[in-house]
């Protein structure tokens, strides 16, 4: 198998907050896959900047499984209409 040239970027820590059901999914799926939280994120992000799909369609049936373990309920229509609990 040929050498893949790896493209060095600089990478910068963030404090994003997002749904704790959503992060669960995401890092036992980074888990999955045998990689980063960081990576997997970036992974998702530029497919989605050029309009593809970021996941296979096994892929797909892992994501499937691992929202009904962690009870994650929350689909593309809930975007952007997500608030936080008072008090949090």
């Amino acid at each position: 198998m040929p050498m893949i040239a790896k493209t060095q970027v600089e990478r910068i820590q963030t404090g994003i907050r997002l749904e704790k059901r959503l992060v669960k999914v995401l890092k036992a799926l980074a888990e999955h896959k045998d990689l980063t939280l960081g990576d997997l994120v970036e992974g998702i992000v530029l497919h989605a900047f050029e309009g593809k799909k970021p996941f296979s369609d096994d892929t797909i049936e892992v994501i499937t499984r691992l929202k009904a373990i962690y009870d994650l309920d929350l689909t593309s229509e809930d975007s952007h209409l997500l608030s936080d609990r008072k008090g949090e």
